[in-house]
């Protein structure tokens, strides 16, 4: 029977089961890149390639609004989230966000979160042995937030970093891991809500033009202010996802591990080089296995079709390691983003289309400037690597190596 029209089993539990290979071992099924299937009870229509991310953001054929589950809306985006809107609800959401595109805004963040690091490696050196990718996440928190406006203390910021992590961790789980990620929105969301109308009130004093000051004076045209819950999903939606860098720093640390030839290259300030290093990263690594949304009326790619109510996924994981587009997908190579241009909608770790009025994250440049200047300085810091699991599992989403790259005898940097 054709794959394009035989019955249609419900797989969300392979989803969960298989992780970031469920939808690429669909895939390799069809010759053309495209799964029916069978999603949390859906209709479904996975799609891969530049061609088919131009028609998933696509809004005359795909909306967000419904379309990302609540398990994921209570642990990883929050209710009433930019991300969930779709259409003019969506472009004045958005203008919130777009000073986030600034080049400065970008350097300003770097600055900060690469003085937070600086500072950190004083302490590592003290201690005997340090977890990469929780101590990172301490230094992003602390950074990010200094730049973001939001007051924190030292006795803070360790517990927020838990708690931002936390959310990231548990979205796509049913476990402990989940209920932790719920219980932690729930209190940062609390939190950043009081923190919002202390703002509003004049009882909080924040940088006029910074996030915070931003979010508590954005108004969705034609209504009033955010209220102080949405305000605060907003701007967790700011910080949480600077402090989800903590996973690309721990799969730098195991990139520059794997393959050291990459150290010296990144010690040698070619700018080119660390910007390919960077994308590779993002390419290279798992991070987000796919996203989705609903069809806006019916919808058939290449001969395979979805009813209008139906799940598109987009197979971003799939992408990033199809053989038609990267020739030797499963290479760890940097340098295939110096050899020809790669379009937008190849590489997509933060989605695709385009930032300003469409789903691709305004703040993929922020992601990209904080990796780039991360990689720099893990790649001159020394330090020992012991024995440990430094294997990352697909199966769980996010994945991570599972001792979250343990370094000892951390030695600063000499100074030049």
């Amino acid at each position: 029977m054709d794959v394009r029209t035989r019955p249609l089993i419900d797989r969300s539990l392979e989803a969960l089961t298989e992780g970031y290979a469920w939808l690429p071992n669909r895939m390799r099924e069809s010759p053309d890149q495209v799964v029916r299937t069978r999603v949390l009870g859906r209709p479904a229509l996975a799609v891969r390639g530049p061609e088919a991310v131009s028609f998933f953001y696509d809004e005359k054929n795909v909306r967000r609004h419904g379309a990302i589950p609540e398990p994921v809306l209570g642990t990883l985006f929050g209710r009433e989230a930019v991300h969930t809107l779709d259409g003019h609800a969506h472009r004045a959401r958005k203008e919130l966000f777009l000073p986030l595109l600034d080049v400065g805004r970008i350097a300003g963040l770097v600055e900060h979160v690469t003085d937070e690091w600086d500072e950190a490696v004083d302490f590592w050196s003290r201690l005997g042995r340090v977890v990469l990718f929780d101590a990172a996440s301490v230094v992003l928190t602390r950074g990010v937030c200094r730049w973001a406006g939001v007051p924190l203390t030292d006795e803070e910021a360790e517990p927020l970093a838990r708690d931002l992590i936390a959310m990231v961790d548990g979205f796509a789980t049913l476990g402990p891991r989940h209920w932790r990620a719920r219980r932690a929105r729930g209190r940062q969301e609390d939190r950043f809500a009081r923190l919002v109308e202390r703002v509003r009130s004049g009882e909080v004093t924040v940088p006029e033009g910074s996030v915070l000051d931003l979010v508590a004076r954005h108004r969705d045209e034609p209504d009033g202010p955010l209220d102080p819950k949405t305000a605060a999903v907003e701007l967790l939606n700011v910080i949480r996802p600077t402090v989800a860098v903590s996973w690309f720093v721990a799969f730098t640390a195991h990139a520059l591990h794997r393959w050291p030839e990459t150290r010296e290259r990144l010690q040698a300030d070619d700018s080119a080089y660390v910007a390919a290093f960077a994308h590779e990263v993002r390419r290279f690594y798992p991070f987000a296995p796919f996203l989705g949304g609903r069809a806006v009326r019916d919808l058939s790619w290449h001969g395979a079709s979805v009813p209008e109510g139906g799940l598109v996924l987009l197979d971003v994981f799939g992408q990033h390691h199809d053989e038609k587009l990267w020739g030797d997908p499963y290479a760890f190579r940097p340098s295939r983003f110096l050899e020809r241009p790669v379009r937008p909608d190849e590489l997509i770790p933060q989605g695709g289309a385009e930032a300003r009025s469409q789903h691709r994250c305004p703040g993929e440049g922020l992601t990209i400037g904080l990796l780039e200047a991360l990689a720099t300085h893990l790649a001159r810091l020394e330090y020992d690597v012991p024995e440990q699991d430094l294997s990352i599992p697909l199966h769980r989403i996010p994945a991570r190596p599972r001792s979250g790259f343990v370094v000892t005898d951390v030695r600063k940097p000499p100074v030049h």
